[in-house]
């Protein structure tokens, strides 16, 4: 099929695809969207990742059209498509939307559901890219077939085939694995994540399940109380966070007091670390050291011992909450051969790599 025949707009080069620039949003009084901007490339997925009430689907709506913003600006493709006075109605936005419940029309087969928003497109243009997208999301031959004769992953892949189906300059997911079951989530997401990036998709997915981000976005935003605590990769915010709630959310992890020796070093209970001490705590000596299941070694050897609180079974691994001698806790990633009882003391030895530090909180 001629991908012009739909019109599918071209990127302008240099220019993000999505950029929402320091944008404002209120209910009656209440200012639930304070000052978020962030950009997104072509062909690059995004996601905006938080607890339920944080303003991530208040977002991903303004960016749709469905809500309007008091402040700020949102770009598509380089064109203003809101700003306070002004909101570009959702349908010239030229998005793409993939819902929680997938939103399919049971009384409409798979072909007629995929082919729904293709307006002003000829009969044979319509079934050929229909029979495309039903290639590309992996159900060919399906498209007689009704949702109800779908499993929820396949309904999934039709409801991302129609978004998909005008070519738009931007896609949205809305917590769109929500309904599935932990192991049918996480295969989908990377299937999805292979059909945007074999697309040239630029995507926009809002989460509050941060494994469902890691697996699909190139980017991330973090979100609590209407602020983005930090833009970044999965790395860094995993090992590099902004603040103590990114620490916390992100991953897992413990907090255990340090003290700044001067230098760069910092003491704690399980030895002394190398670290870059943020500006705000280099006058402080009191500090909190995060530290990661990764960073907390398993090792006979070693002369510091911690008591088994709690053990959680992964499989290959024990997630063991460990209580240290000054009845802090650490987490450690411990081989499942080694299965220790509560209340039994094992070696550890510290070794991390990335070491991050806050202020102590008074």
């Amino acid at each position: 099929m001629n991908a012009s025949s739909i019109h599918c707009p071209l990127p302008i080069p240099g220019v993000p695809q999505l950029e929402v620039r320091a944008t404002h949003q209120h209910y009656g009084g209440q200012e639930v969207v304070k000052g978020m901007s962030f950009t997104l490339e072509q062909g690059s997925i995004g996601c905006l990742l938080g607890p339920s009430g944080c303003g991530k689907t208040t977002v991903l709506r303004s960016i749709a059209g469905f809500e309007d913003i008091s402040a700020g600006e949102i770009l598509i493709n380089g064109a203003c498509v809101s700003r306070n006075g002004f909101s570009m109605p959702a349908e010239q936005r030229r998005i793409g939307m993939v819902f929680q419940d997938y939103a399919l029309f049971p009384h409409l087969n798979v072909a007629e559901n995929i082919a729904f928003g293709l307006h002003g497109v000829s009969r044979r243009d319509r079934a050929a890219r229909v029979e495309e997208l039903l290639e590309v999301v992996g159900l060919p031959g399906s498209g007689r077939k009704y949702p109800h004769q779908m499993s929820g992953g396949q309904q999934q892949r039709i409801a991302l085939a129609r978004a998909l189906a005008p070519c738009p300059a931007l896609l949205l997911l809305d917590e769109p694995f929500s309904s599935l079951d932990v192991a049918l989530r996480e295969r989908l997401g990377i299937e999805i994540r292979e059909i945007l990036k074999q697309q040239n998709i630029t995507a926009l997915l809002v989460t509050h399940d941060q494994h469902e981000a890691f697996a699909i976005a190139d980017e991330i935003g973090v979100m609590h109380h209407g602020v983005l605590q930090q833009w970044d990769s999965a790395y860094n915010l995993y090992h590099q966070p902004a603040n103590r709630f990114v620490a916390d959310f992100i991953g897992e992890g413990t907090l255990i007091p340090g003290e700044n020796a001067g230098g760069g070093r910092v003491n704690t209970e399980l030895g002394a670390l190398e670290a870059e001490i943020p500006a705000h705590c280099r006058d402080k000596r009191e500090v909190a050291v995060l530290l990661r299941p990764d960073d907390i070694v398993h090792d006979d050897a070693s002369p510091m011992q911690a008591e088994v609180a709690h053990k959680a079974f992964r499989g290959a691994d024990f997630l063991y909450t460990l209580v240290l001698p000054s009845g802090h806790k650490v987490l450690s990633l411990v081989p499942s051969h080694h299965n220790h009882a509560y209340g039994e003391k094992i070696g550890i030895r510290l070794e991390a790599d990335h070491v991050v530090v806050f202020a102590c909180e008074n």
